[in-house]
């Protein structure tokens, strides 16, 4: 195949997105060539690199897919030719081919589909990574901000099986029950953090609302406590008062970015793990959308209104 289709940046159509030609893949010697059956979307690579300007008309966009391999890694690493798999990277996973490298694929049991896996690599990882960062959670306290989203929803579901006691919130009081279902002992239902107090101090905050939300948790936190930030999907500058930090003493504000992450320590374990929770059924994908990828600008305009919840799936065809 010398030519594929894959998604572009293109401000000139509704949504942003088009789907034209290019060149095949070419992999690099720790890279597999992975035939593309569905991806997922995430507010990062669906709707804030394109509005903030992080990817320019003409560029790919894409960081997870699920697919199949057909052509192993050069370097003998990772799945062979036939093994379906899951995986990301930085940029361009919207495509009919993928070349990813094999310490960012994970194996796809038999009794998890292409589309449950594909929600997994931003999603599943980032939830699971912010939750190592609070250590032991049997028994202790937990608040998720943006609890609606992938991340939220699988941390969420994550945090229950740690045996943590669970604060959630949403903006909206009908998705009160989505927050529960998926793990919440407590719903806070609005953007104002203040009556989460009821329910803290908390040993872990997972923050992606920015501005307010993020100078409020740090309020929330007891002493030693972390705060996880992952975004500003609600405003991207705040206003902390450092007294915050002074009064319950040694706490941690942490900035998670998944990319970083993975430099530091590889996805396919995780990957493994996470798809292995499936299959057993002892973690549910929060798929809310399935579509052709021919839909994907008029997906990616759903999830920037908050149309759904959960995550989108998107099938190549």
């Amino acid at each position: 195949m010398s030519s594929i289709r894959a998604v572009v940046v293109d401000p000139g159509v509704a949504g942003q997105f088009a789907i034209k030609e290019f060149d095949a893949p070419q992999p690099g010697p720790s890279e597999a060539l992975v035939q593309v059956e569905t991806f997922s979307l995430n507010r990062g690579d669906a709707i804030i690199l394109p509005k903030e300007g992080w990817l320019k008309a003409g560029e790919r966009p894409g960081w997870d897919l699920a697919g199949t391999v057909i052509k192993q890694a050069a370097d003998g690493t990772g799945p062979q030719v036939g093994d379906r798999v899951m995986g990301l990277v930085n940029a361009g996973a919207w495509a009919e081919l993928v070349a990813v490298p094999t310490n960012r694929l994970g194996r796809i049991p038999d009794d998890v589909t292409f589309a449950q896996a594909a929600t997994l690599p931003t999603a599943g990882l980032t939830a699971l990574r912010v939750l190592e960062k609070g250590g032991s959670l049997l028994s202790k306290r937990v608040l998720i901000t943006g609890s609606t989203g992938g991340v939220g929803l699988f941390a969420h579901q994550l945090a229950r099986r740690s045996g943590a006691f669970i604060v959630g919130t949403t903006s909206h009081a009908h998705n009160e029950a989505v927050v529960r279902e998926a793990g919440a002992d407590q719903v806070i239902v609005g953007r104002d953090l203040e009556p989460a107090r009821a329910y803290g101090p908390y040993d872990l905050i997972i923050e992606s609302l920015g501005g307010k939300a993020l100078a409020s948790a740090l309020s929330l936190l007891s002493p030693g406590g972390t705060c996880v930030t992952l975004g500003w999907s609600a405003s991207p500058e705040t206003t902390l008062d450092v007294r915050n930090f002074m009064a319950p003493g040694g706490i941690t504000l942490y900035k998670l970015a998944l990319f970083a992450e993975l430099e530091r320590r590889a996805a396919s374990e995780d990957l493994a793990w996470l798809a292995q929770l499936v299959a057993e059924q002892q973690l549910r994908t929060p798929i809310e959308v399935e579509a052709s990828w021919h839909t994907i600008g008029e997906v990616a305009q759903r999830l920037a209104q908050r149309q759904f919840t959960g995550k989108a799936v998107l099938y190549l065809k």
